[in-house]
């Protein structure tokens, strides 16, 4: 029997049981496809990240699993959580970067930024590539798997696009928070719409025109890889702040926060900064529990 310490830390939060839990296991190599996946399904959580530090690519790799065993990668809440139980737990993770920040997730190399000034909540900025728009979706479809009107699907003129960054999402623009609150999904047709089209979750979002503290009210659903709804999705913030660059709701450069998560009682801050190079996602964490877990 071997065991490996684990970190369970709320993400996009810098409040203890809010924003969105993340078990983070250390180990000290990559273990086998099975043990990953034994390991998410008994935490349960969205995701589970595994972390350890690599001499041989001079980075901290990080791989997460859904509890039905499928693999992520991306700059989500799974990386952000991944890197700050790095630092609370004091790894050496940037010495041999020489000047750089980086990490190493299913392979692909994510840009960081850190600022530690709030010294239990790290806040760390990843950063995404250019958002593409790769399709486009009709409304009354992606209506129906949310079970609105389609006359709820729709801002201005916004549609629901496919965008990707490191990952593909649908961006589903909606009417108002009280479109945003009536969805209610049907499972099977968010699953068929997804594979039809080539893209992962369904990003719900409402754009707030006078809110001094947010862009917009999101959520997130992916039943495919089993999530029913997610508190705080990075990975599909990035394309949306991408996407509401290019249709001219954003300004590159500029700083803006997206309110994830209360429909389910884990409300979550997501901040980003959008430009024609690629987006910074960020957010800090907080280490709710921590033990040790054998295999």
């Amino acid at each position: 029997m071997k065991s490996y310490p684990y970190y369970v830390v709320d993400v996009f939060s810098d409040v203890r049981y809010k924003g969105n839990p993340l078990a983070v296991v250390h180990t000290d190599t990559d273990l086998d496809i099975a043990s990953y996946a034994d390991i998410a399904r008994e935490f349960g959580y969205s995701e589970t990240s595994f972390i350890y530090y690599s001499q041989k690519d001079k980075a901290l790799k990080v791989r997460s699993f859904t509890p039905t065993g499928v693999e992520v990668g991306g700059a989500g809440h799974n990386l952000l959580g991944a890197v700050a139980v790095a630092l609370l737990i004091k790894l050496d993770i940037f010495t041999e970067q020489q000047g750089q920040q980086f990490v190493l997730i299913k392979d692909d190399v994510i840009g960081l930024s850190v600022d530690q000034s709030q010294p239990n909540a790290p806040l760390v900025g990843m950063h995404q590539n250019p958002a593409r728009i790769e399709a486009s979706v009709p409304a009354e479809d992606v209506a129906r798997a949310l079970s609105l009107d389609t006359e709820h699907v729709l801002f201005e003129d916004l549609y629901p696009a496919v965008v990707s960054t490191e990952t593909t999402h649908l961006m589903v623009p909606l009417k108002d928070a009280a479109a945003l609150a009536a969805a209610k999904v049907e499972k099977q047709l968010l699953i068929k719409i997804a594979e039809q089209y080539g893209f992962e979750g369904f990003y719900c979002y409402t754009i707030l025109k006078n809110d001094p503290h947010y862009l917009a009210h999101t959520r997130f659903f992916n039943p495919g890889i089993g999530i029913d709804e997610d508190p705080a999705t990075g990975s599909a913030a990035g394309p949306l702040a991408g996407y509401l660059l290019q249709k001219g709701y954003v300004k590159a450069g500029k700083d803006y926060k997206i309110l994830q998560g209360e429909q389910i009682g884990r409300p979550s801050v997501i901040q980003f900064n959008a430009g024609h190079d690629g987006t910074w996602i960020s957010g800090p964490a907080v280490i709710v529990m921590e033990g040790k877990i054998h295999i």
